[in-house]
């Protein structure tokens, strides 16, 4: 069933249009997932980093598909729309481009996004929609209990894989890459900090922004994340990248990412002459995506970290921009710009 909700009501003791919004002006009902899933962590940095942006709940549509994480426009005080499965980015992409002023932000997870929904996935980053893409990605389908999901590993078991699975996963970064994505960030659902840097940076992006949130399903596959989901496991698997700074990390920022050949490289800084000067700076913006994607696709026990944070972020013409402009280009050039006017360019005939 489609919700739809809003609220025209200014922040307590603000006037409509001022710049100061809190997290609770972006709340709405009572979440009703499993205690300790990770959609209860994302939706309360959601809540704080729209109150960051200050972009006033009106102005806003959170649109969804089907899954647990697909429930979260009921819990936006915003306009909302719980779509069908795998369609998110489609309804989307409709409600971007009849109102371009509309901030839109697009949630939906693993299963949904990238089985059903994978072909709107690519597309929406190849045209370069400006929609905001929250992948919440927990490596199985929840919802309909425990199913294995388009991001399980090779060999997982599952109730539609009880011998394990033959398939190797789509790898979220790869696939955005690939459809010449220009915006790719990630982020731990209980990591509030990080998760509110990323949603501000993919809101402040123009075009299509996809954010991956590694989160646990504590009842069908639980700890699939524990490498980074507390503190402490980030600061030992984990690499926050930042446009401009050196990729170092570990708990005393002892490590750092060397280029290798064609590849990257783990080095201990000050050991086997290896210097600080060695390591390499994060470019976000850099159009070449090379050395984005490597950084992307770390991790899993492969001996790299895992990269949080904006991993690329890159300027380029957006759909939405482009079909406003060539309508009012067309427009310009025609002699009737109303249905009625359309009518009177051919013969009329007046019966009595």
């Amino acid at each position: 069933m489609n919700t739809i909700s809003k609220t025209n009501v200014a922040p307590s003791g603000a006037e409509e249009g001022a710049a100061t919004w809190m997290a609770s002006d972006y709340k709405k009902g009572q979440p009703r997932w499993c205690p300790g899933c990770g959609d209860h962590f994302f939706l309360a940095s959601l809540h704080k980093a729209l109150a960051e942006i200050g972009v006033a709940p009106k102005d806003i549509a959170v649109i969804s598909g089907i899954g647990c994480s697909s429930r979260l426009p009921h819990y936006m005080a915003t306009y909302g729309m719980n779509t069908i499965h795998g369609r998110a980015a489609a309804i989307a992409t409709g409600a971007k481009v009849t109102n371009p002023d509309l901030d839109v932000w697009q949630v939906s997870g693993d299963g949904d996004g990238l089985a059903i929904g994978g072909n709107h996935f690519i597309h929406a980053n190849r045209r370069n929609i400006d929609l905001n893409m929250i992948l919440l990605n927990n490596r199985i389908y929840g919802l309909t209990k425990g199913q294995y999901s388009p991001t399980s590993p090779r060999g997982f078991v599952s109730k539609s894989s009880p011998y394990g699975t033959v398939e190797d996963p789509f790898r979220p970064a790869e696939l955005c890459f690939g459809a010449r994505g220009h915006f790719f960030a990630r982020a731990v659902a209980t990591d509030a900090p990080g998760t509110i840097e990323v949603l501000k940076a993919a809101h402040d992006h123009k075009g299509a922004s996809v954010c991956e949130i590694l989160q646990n399903c504590v009842i069908f596959n639980n700890g699939t994340h524990d490498s980074v989901y507390d503190k402490e496991g980030r600061k030992k698997n984990a690499i926050y990248v930042r446009h401009g700074e050196k990729l170092v990390f570990g708990e005393n920022n002892e490590f750092g990412l060397v280029q290798q050949g064609f590849g990257l490289k783990v080095v201990e800084i000050g050991k086997d002459g290896y210097t600080l000067d060695d390591v390499l700076v994060h470019d976000a913006h850099c159009e070449d995506n090379t050395l984005q994607l490597k950084l992307a696709l770390m991790g899993d026990g492969d001996g790299f970290p895992i990269a949080l944070g904006v991993i690329r972020d890159v300027e380029a013409p957006t759909y939405n921009d482009a079909v406003t402009a060539q309508l009012a280009e067309v427009s310009a050039q025609k002699k009737y710009h109303t249905f009625a006017e359309l009518l009177e360019t051919n013969d009329i005939w007046e019966v009595k």
